[in-house]
């Protein structure tokens, strides 16, 4: 009895240090699970539907009205540098010609430099638009939404781009002109609705991606388990009846 000792009974309590560290541990892995969730700005639908449409008819409009502006667009730029051109101070016209190039800027050769770099690059810039908005319809039809990149990226320099030279062309150009004025109203409108329709087709592009996330995730959890399934069919359980003893008869 007396060489033998007694177990203590005696319960330490935990220390409130330890508790706090444990407590503070699950909320900084909670906290960090919900910031693994949370998407960034940019990757969030900014619009879930088009006014009087759904976000995929919206987007479908949108292609069809940038081909419209990108060949209107085309049209335009040539125009405005062969008025440039013809409008050219010292340049002499013979023959008969159509309209007169009085709207036509002849001011400082700087600005009309700069106006004929806009066109040039707005001439260029159409026929980009112009190819990518035929490929957005195709791939709005079949929800392709990777193919809907190129347009993102293709309209949304143009359209910046649009803008500034609008801009700058309705300082600098005079606005006593019938010319000017509806050039001017038009690429208000055209620049209001390019945006707003850009933002639907980027809308639209986030939906369809975040649709083939879970469609492949689907798939994979599906072949995940066929293949588990499989394996565990396939495989036998062993038992000792059914294993085969190797040891000589003698010795049994």
């Amino acid at each position: 009895m007396y060489g033998r000792k007694t177990p203590s009974t005696y319960r330490s309590t935990p220390s409130v240090y330890s508790h706090y560290t444990a407590k503070s541990s699950t909320n900084l892995r909670s906290s960090k699970s919900l910031k693994s969730l949370r998407l960034p700005w940019y990757q969030k639908p900014i619009l879930h539907d088009a006014f009087f449409l759904d976000l995929q008819r919206g987007s479908l409009l949108t292609g069809f009205f940038t081909l419209f502006m990108a060949l209107f667009t085309f049209g335009e730029s040539i125009f405005e540098v062969y008025c440039l051109y013809m409008a050219t101070p010292g340049f002499t016209h013979t023959g008969y010609y159509v309209i007169s190039y009085q709207f036509v800027y002849v001011g400082s050769p700087p600005v009309r430099n700069v106006l004929i770099i806009f066109a040039l690059f707005s001439w260029l810039g159409s026929a980009a638009v112009l190819v990518t908005s035929i490929i957005l319809i195709n791939a709005l039809r079949k929800e392709y939404e990777k193919r809907i990149v190129p347009w993102l990226f293709t309209f949304g320099v143009f359209i910046v781009f649009r803008l500034i030279a609008f801009i700058f062309a309705s300082i600098v150009n005079d606005m006593i002109f019938a010319y000017n004025v509806i050039m001017c109203l038009c690429w208000i409108v055209f620049c209001v609705v390019g945006m707003y329709g850009w933002v639907l087709v980027y809308s639209l592009y986030l939906e369809l991606a975040d649709l083939t996330k879970l469609e492949d995730l689907a798939h994979l959890r599906m072949g995940t388990m066929a293949s588990l399934n499989a394996s565990l069919a396939g495989s036998r359980p062993t038992t000792p009846h059914s294993t085969v003893s190797t040891m000589p008869a003698s010795q049994i």
